[in-house]
């Protein structure tokens, strides 16, 4: 039988695995007692397709431009998305940070792979010290494409001298963490700390 190649490298997502980041929790205030309203905005105005436009690189004074032009009645509600996101990071997912605390001081090779604004993102380095474990980290909004796309991958590989085969990749989303598969990796579909560490450990990583 050959032989698989252990994973050895652990590459993270951020958002929804390490961060508890969800612009319900800013909209909630903005929609007070009127969840279904909060919900249509979020699913009609600021939708995740427009938001991931910023990930992939769009400044936020177009985006928030654009949609405006489309809502102008809903111009403080969208003007808040940016000048407010802040208040869209709850805090860290404590069970997974404990996981990322327990591979660093195994010396496991950290990387960070995420769908994120070049815009917003220093304000999670500023608040999260344990982004700082991190050997490298790659920034949608900085390369601006997104996951699923191979390209972004294939970039984190490259630029840090990775090997597929060698890396275990954990997501919130499902598709991110298959088109992580079909590169080779190990692709994790992150639902809650137990069970990624059910995972890892059946990998030999915890």
């Amino acid at each position: 039988m050959p032989r698989t190649t252990p994973r050895t490298t652990v590459v993270f997502d951020l958002g929804g695995v390490l961060v508890d980041w969800d612009p319900r929790h800013l909209y909630r205030k903005l929609f007070p007692g009127d969840v279904p309203g909060m919900e249509r905005f979020l699913a009609e105005v600021c939708t995740p397709a427009w938001n991931l436009d910023q990930d992939a690189g769009r400044p936020w004074a177009e985006g928030t431009a654009l949609l405006k032009a489309r809502h102008p009645e809903q111009a403080e509600l969208i003007d808040a998305y940016h000048r407010r996101w802040p208040e869209m990071l709850a805090g860290p997912i404590e069970g997974t940070v404990a996981i990322l605390r327990e591979l660093r001081d195994r010396g496991t090779p950290l990387y960070a792979l995420t769908n994120w604004s070049r815009e917003t993102f220093p304000v999670a380095l500023e608040r999260f010290d344990f982004l700082g474990w991190f050997r490298g980290i790659v920034v949608s909004g900085e390369e601006r494409m997104v996951k699923p796309d191979p390209r972004i991958y294939r970039l984190l590989v490259e630029r840090h001298g990775l090997r597929p085969e060698s890396i275990a990749y954990i997501d919130d989303n499902a598709r991110n963490a298959a088109a992580a598969t079909e590169l080779g990796m190990h692709g994790i579909h992150f639902t809650g700390p137990a069970a990624l560490r059910d995972e890892l450990g059946g990998l030999g990583l915890l």
